[in-house]
């Protein structure tokens, strides 16, 4: 999973201060940090430290908030707008940690406490958006922009800050805004079940292996650590598989053993669908709660109200988007499917491929059709070279240098944390961290987060952002290092790709900069930065054997360019599957069987047997673990249209062509939401984007 947490409108949701008790150690939340760029001291962070810094953060929002509706001079920018951009220094701090650790870091004791601080910052950010006499002044400067002598980034801040409280419930009625504060409560505490049920189900879910001939097929690493997973679950001397990504993906595509793919196959799709981490009646809940928060907003669905926020505009034109995308992946996977079933056939097989075979078969053909063995071509991606790599290409494109902070404050020993500076004159331009090894108390999945955005702060000063990136690959064993797959590495250029529109982002307010974009737009810059990984000039500079140190071969070079257009078919349509499923759910007022709203979906639009959604509903964490894409997974596949079309231009004109890489970086990875998104493609592109080129890029027209 590829997701972003982004600080939207600075301190615009969460805020909060002073009046702050005597203690015995000083909270570390409640000034400004005094480390290296700012980066939040972690070894002095405790999780009893939390509550109390959300509860000082509230009283500051409190304060700042009355300072604001109390002030009797005529609204304008300076008096009401640029306040709500710093609306409390504490809280912005202490949630920008709290939420992190929510998904990296949520050990039992700070489980514990978040029953406690979500609704607390749930309160305050109601508190906050149903303000009348702040949307009203808020309104007041809105209707009168063209006559302030605002310049045109002031205007869309502006424009955004009143959007955005329209859409929260701001100019609702006083009856209608307690209605959505109630159900925006009750959202809130599903999501945290939904949450919570699906680490507790993830974790709890294991295959032991006994027989070491079950091990057939799979990687030296992946056996190497099911063996240490064993070793610290007491069961030393067998294997341990779990559904963590690094652990499950090798199992579907390389175990010989196709009762163990079976078993695995069976426990992902099944995960947290029964038992005591059930996310069944928490998604049935969630989907009754958002249909009555749509009709308080005056919209006839959820999908309706979510898409009109963003470039879409309708579930219509999602959904168009998405079938014309779908129909010929379909098409494709149908021939993807017989190739495989050939393959099968010729090697004595006696059964019909199934969901659990997909991966591992797909993956014969491959090396038939291309010679490429994914498990040799895995000894050339050690982390650490992947990640040079990474740094040469951003350098060479973008002109910034990754330079490692040693003493850097961490919450876990194996991060890395970076200082991104100006590769000519050594400025700091952001600080970079990554943490991309799994354990228990983090989620599954990958994603960027901005700690610290860009932008003007409350002393008056623009600082620059604090970024990282997270992942779950397989941890090094012995002496062999961590070795990613062709898509982990893939993953890992594209979170980077996130985290550079929030490093290089000059956008002079926080609300506009980075990855505060419509959501349609924001996955152009993740997906483009994918295509630089296995670029041939690129590849013969960081791809080298862990053991020998030599370099990518062109015969695999061209192994793996030859191979990229496979099994294009598979992956959009379960991409796509997932997205019509999410846009479904946001069109139906209540759901009673959520196995039987995925079939009916299913067959209503032609998914075929052999492949399933990305994600099933009770692990489909974007979707439900927050509002975050809800009616909005289709926004990988618009932005991935934008992304195929921008990156077109790039091949016409050389991968590192200097005028194109500074146009784009200009209008698109520096400017953030200072302009409409279709403007600034526009500007990059010189056209509006073309929907077939995605189709041209994964071979499917």
């Amino acid at each position: 999973m590829k997701k972003i947490l982004t600080m939207v409108a600075g301190a615009l949701l969460l805020a909060a201060s002073p009046q702050i008790m005597a203690q015995e150690r000083e909270n570390p939340f409640l000034k400004p940090y005094d480390t290296q760029y700012g980066i939040p001291p972690f070894d002095k962070i405790q999780v009893a430290d939390f509550i109390p810094a959300i509860k000082a953060g509230i009283a500051e929002q409190d304060q700042n908030l009355w300072a604001i509706t109390r002030n009797r001079a005529v609204p304008d920018f300076d008096n009401t707008i640029l306040p709500l951009e710093n609306l409390s220094p504490i809280l912005e701090r202490v949630a920008g940690v709290f939420f992190h650790y929510q998904d990296a870091l949520s050990t039992p004791e700070f489980a514990e406490i978040a029953d406690e601080a979500i609704p607390l910052l749930d309160e305050a950010s109601n508190k906050v958006n149903l303000d009348e006499a702040l949307f009203q002044r808020i309104k007041q400067v809105y209707d009168n922009r063209d006559k302030m002598g605002l310049n045109a980034v002031q205007k869309r801040v502006v424009e955004k800050y009143y959007r955005s409280f329209a859409e929260q419930g701001a100019a609702l009625p006083a009856d209608k805004k307690e209605e959505l504060v109630k159900v925006n409560a009750e959202l809130s505490k599903l999501f945290i079940q939904y949450n919570r049920n699906l680490l507790n189900a993830t974790n709890s879910f294991y295959i032991t292996v006994y027989d070491k001939e079950d091990l057939a097929g799979l990687p030296a690493s992946s056996v190497a650590q099911a063996a240490e997973e064993a070793k610290e679950r007491g069961l030393d001397g067998l294997w341990v598989f779990t559904l963590h990504a690094p652990s499950r993906l090798p199992v579907l595509q390389s175990a010989d053993s196709r009762g163990l793919r079976e078993a695995m196959y069976k426990g992902y799709t099944s995960l947290a669908f029964n038992g005591e981490n059930s996310n069944v009646d928490v998604i049935k809940q969630i989907v009754k709660l958002r249909d009555q928060k749509a009709k308080i907003m005056g919209f006839d669905n959820f999908a309706q109200m979510m898409t009109s926020r963003v470039m879409a505009k309708t579930p219509e034109a999602a959904s168009d988007l998405l079938l014309s995308v779908f129909e010929p992946a379909v098409k494709r996977s149908a021939e993807e499917v017989k190739d495989m079933q050939a393959y099968v056939d010729a090697h004595g097989g006696n059964f019909k491929i199934a969901p659990w075979d997909y991966y591992y078969y797909a993956g014969k053909v491959k090396a038939e059709k291309y010679d490429l063995d994914e498990n040799e071509v895995r000894e050339y991606f050690a982390l650490d070279n992947v990640l040079k790599g990474m740094f040469d290409t951003a350098e060479k494109l973008w002109g910034i240098k990754m330079v490692p902070i040693k003493d850097a404050p961490k919450y876990i020993d194996d991060m890395q944390v970076y200082d991104v500076v100006d590769a000519k004159t050594g400025e700091h331009i952001a600080v970079w961290w990554c943490d991309y090894f799994p354990r228990a108390s983090k989620r599954q999945g990958a994603w960027m987060e901005q700690l610290q955005s860009a932008g003007l702060f409350e002393d008056g000063k623009q600082r620059r952002p604090i970024v990282f990136n997270v992942g779950n690959f397989t941890r090094p064993a012995g002496d062999v290092p961590a070795l990613l797959t062709l898509d982990e590495v893939e993953t890992t250029f594209h979170e980077f790709g996130h985290a550079l529109q929030a490093i290089l982002s000059r956008a002079p307010y926080k609300s506009l900069a980075g990855t505060n974009v419509d959501r349609d737009y924001v996955e152009m810059c993740s997906q483009i930065n994918e295509h630089w990984a296995f670029e041939p000039e690129v590849l013969k500079g960081y791809a080298r054997h862990y053991k020998t140190g030599e370099p990518i071969s062109d015969e695999l070079i061209q192994k793996i360019s030859n191979a990229s257009k496979f099994n294009q078919g598979f992956m959009t349509t379960e991409l796509a599957g997932a997205a019509i499923l999410d846009l479904k759910y946001g069109e139906t007022p209540e759901v009673e069987d959520v196995a039987a709203f995925e079939k009916k979906v299913a067959d209503e639009i032609g998914m075929p047997e052999e492949i399933t959604y990305r994600y099933r509903s009770p692990y489909f964490k974007h979707i439900f673990g927050s509002d975050g894409y809800a009616s909005g997974y289709y926004t990988y596949l618009w932005a991935q249209v934008l992304e195929a079309d921008a990156w077109e231009l790039f091949k016409q004109k050389g991968i590192f062509d200097k005028k194109t890489a500074q146009s784009f970086k200009k209008n698109i990875l520096e400017s953030g939401d200072t302009e409409d998104p279709m403007v600034l493609f526009v500007k990059f592109r010189g056209h509006k984007p073309d929907a077939k080129a995605l189709l041209r890029l994964r071979g499917l027209e």
